[in-house]
């Protein structure tokens, strides 16, 4: 059974999504939106708490305080998948097996089509996420790099509904690969490995980027493998 607060969040959400309440528009106060629902105002502010979380609405305090309509940026909507993903993760309730198949099906595709759209700007900077000597670094500031280039491969696709779905996915798989202790070879390889997906997306080579992306990812998978062990055996 529906609950109270739950059918004035729905009422909300739709006259934000109808544009009744466009984006940037204060909500009237508690005492005027309890009123017109019909609701208690502790029935209202459960309801506001919920559209919150969904990134629909934020809410200010101060003098220019009150709720403000919003729209869920892709960043927002990706980090909330990746902050669930973790936790269905830790739960063992997402396995490892799972984690991987998704990316092979979100990253090698995408590879294919950051080559066919390339631009000079992501060509720029997948080849700046590649840095010249690995070895200086330390595992964190490694890992950024890593994560900025698949990112940036992503993102080359032009496609908001991808660059949701595989970000979060990345994240999780990337935050247990980096507790792990990964050794020169593995950093080496690893930008090596990166270097040819930036070559093939460059040269508009679909091909050869899409099946340079998976043998990166068949690449990694034994290090991940070995990431979720640790990660039991120390829990």
């Amino acid at each position: 059974m529906t609950k109270a607060y739950e059918e004035v969040a729905a009422r909300l959400r739709e006259e934000i999504q109808d544009r009744v309440l466009p984006t940037g528009a204060r909500l009237p106060n508690e005492v005027v939106l309890a009123e017109q629902f019909g609701v208690s105002r502790a029935t209202l502010r459960e309801a506001l708490r919920l559209l919150a979380a969904q990134n629909l609405i934020r809410t200010a305090k101060g003098a220019g305080g009150g709720s403000y309509v919003t729209v869920p940026s892709a960043d927002n909507l990706s980090e909330s998948l990746r902050s669930g993903l973790g936790l269905l993760t830790a739960a063992e309730d997402v396995t490892l097996e799972e984690l991987l198949e998704v990316r092979e099906l979100l990253e090698v595709p995408a590879a294919e089509i950051a080559a066919r759209r390339r631009a000079d700007e992501h060509v720029d900077r997948l080849r700046a996420a590649i840095p010249g000597e690995p070895l200086r670094l330390g595992t964190q500031e490694q890992f950024v790099y890593n994560a900025d280039f698949h990112s940036i491969v992503i993102e080359a696709c032009g496609n908001t509904l991808l660059m949701i779905a595989a970000q979060p996915i990345f994240a999780v798989l990337q935050t247990r690969l980096a507790r792990s202790r990964l050794g020169r070879k593995f950093h080496i390889a690893i930008n090596e490995h990166h270097r040819e997906i930036a070559g093939a997306i460059d040269a508009g080579n679909e091909r050869a980027a899409r099946e340079q992306m998976y043998e990166h990812l068949e690449f990694l998978r034994p290090y991940y493998e070995q990431a979720w062990q640790d990660v039991r055996g120390s829990g």
